[in-house]
């Protein structure tokens, strides 16, 4: 733990000071000897590993989240060469600081074993994101989506903090192994208590983020860079996810009262509509962004469901999903690239121009369809499956989602892919080594999931 965290503020460091003519392939061959460090944390069989101070662990949930976060970080870097060479210099190396600095604040807020360091590492990644969407968006809209990203964000974290403050005044600490033994929170359920239950939890919502507090997210995914829209998709959004996980037992007590039907409902129907949302979007990173709501709102039914299938289920479909939703990001830029639209309508036909890059769309939109046997459709097995101990519905509805996620995910393909190319679209500049190594490195993970569904777990 302590050579990764090292590493990665040893990366940081040397990326401000690096020539200029070197940045790009010296931050990128610095980033793989942090994913190195990462890779070693498998294996390890301690609930909790020490590391530098007491405040600061890993266990088996946040280990698979932050090999993921190191795994992105030269994946950001090689997607972004392409638009970011017509920036000068100094501008393409804040690029770079801008991309470890989130990378640094993820192993912090993954990390963490106290909630005061956990609330401002994860508060710290809304800052580097924030930069770059309003600074190197790519339409003018980029300054709306960054209000729309900061006042979600804002909104759900402030009662969060209160809630911080209440939690530390009946516990004493704010240290995360403290919450098994938080029978006194039984005692006390009342009306607050439901209340209270909701400004804890409403910040972890938002950043899923789950049907209904999802609009910044289109709008974010839409505007931001290559890098931005991956980071979101691959990482940003798991920190909802993990943040629900820690702190469900904290509030465990409002299980017994039956809450939890009304919100799994809400998460699962809102994995439907969202699925249904996606027919009537023409932006094909708008589409992505939705499809992310979906699979998320799924997730975050399954952790509040709060049996341990259900919650294993929400980490396979969270690390897979974090793969695939990056993968299609990276393809919908490819084709951006090229075409200098993102409209379905007119970005199609490219089969014909491009095989390989054919190919890797049909094994995402596989991946994001939940196709067997690949990881999105064992972890949605598992979430279905365990829906089935609340109310039976559940399996029904949820199963209509997967199916209307399926539906579109194939319809993406057909019309990138097998429509009729437009003439004007025909003399395109070739797919570089250097994307295919990008997709390859997206889809490689999928397949040793495959080999092993419980590698992460």
């Amino acid at each position: 733990m302590g050579i990764l965290l090292f590493s990665s503020f040893g990366v940081l460091l040397s990326s401000l000071v690096c020539p200029f003519n070197m940045v790009w392939g010296f931050i990128i061959f610095s980033s793989c000897f942090v994913l190195f460090f990462s890779l070693l944390l498998f294996g390890n069989d301690l609930n909790v590993i020490c590391s530098l101070f007491y405040s600061l662990g890993l266990d088996s949930v946040s280990i698979p989240l932050v090999i993921l976060s190191c795994w992105l970080l030269p994946l950001t870097l090689l997607a972004s060469q392409g638009h970011m060479f017509y920036y000068s210099l100094v501008t393409q190396r804040l690029y770079c600081v801008l991309l470890i600095f989130v990378l640094f604040s993820l192993i912090f807020t993954f990390s963490s074993l106290e909630l005061s360091l956990f609330y401002i590492s994860f508060e710290t990644t809304l800052i580097p994101i924030l930069v770059i969407i309003s600074r190197w968006g790519s339409q003018y809209e980029r300054y709306q989506a960054s209000i729309y990203f900061m006042f979600y964000t804002l909104v759900g974290s402030l009662p969060f903090l209160v809630s911080l403050l209440s939690i530390n005044v009946f516990l004493g600490s704010l240290f995360f192994p403290f919450f098994n033994y938080c029978f006194i929170f039984e005692l006390l359920y009342n009306s607050f208590s439901s209340l209270w239950w909701f400004f804890t939890f409403l910040i972890f919502i938002v950043k899923m983020p789950v049907y209904g507090f999802h609009l910044w997210l289109p709008k974010a995914h839409v505007e931001a860079t290559v890098a931005g829209s991956m980071l979101l998709a691959a990482v940003l959004l798991k920190l909802g996810g993990y943040g629900l996980i820690r702190m469900l037992g904290l509030f465990s007590f409002i299980n017994f009262f039956n809450s939890n039907f009304y919100i799994i409902s809400f998460c699962i129907w809102g994995s439907l509509i969202t699925g249904i949302i996606c027919f009537c979007q023409s932006d094909l990173k708008s589409l992505i962004a939705y499809s992310s709501v979906g699979h998320m709102s799924l997730v975050a039914g399954g952790i509040f469901l709060g049996l341990n299938s259900s919650i294993n289920g929400s980490m396979v479909l969270m690390i897979s999903h974090g793969l695939v939703s990056s993968c299609l990001f990276c393809l919908a830029n490819i084709l951006y690239e090229r075409s200098g639209t993102r409209t379905l309508s007119l970005v199609r036909g490219y089969k014909c121009l491009m095989g390989l890059v054919a190919f890797w769309w049909l094994i995402s939109c596989a991946a994001n369809l939940g196709l067997p046997p690949l990881p999105n459709s064992i972890g949605e097995l598992i979430i279905i499956s365990s829906f089935g101990c609340l109310d039976f519905s559940f399996i029904f509805i949820s199963g209509g989602a997967v199916v209307v996620s399926a539906v579109y995910s194939l319809l993406v393909y057909q019309l990138t892919q097998s429509n009729k190319l437009i003439n004007s679209f025909s003399n395109i500049i070739n797919v570089s080594v250097r994307e295919h190594i990008l997709i390859f490195s997206h889809l490689f993970p999928l397949l040793l999931l495959i080999l092993n569904p419980w590698i992460y777990l």
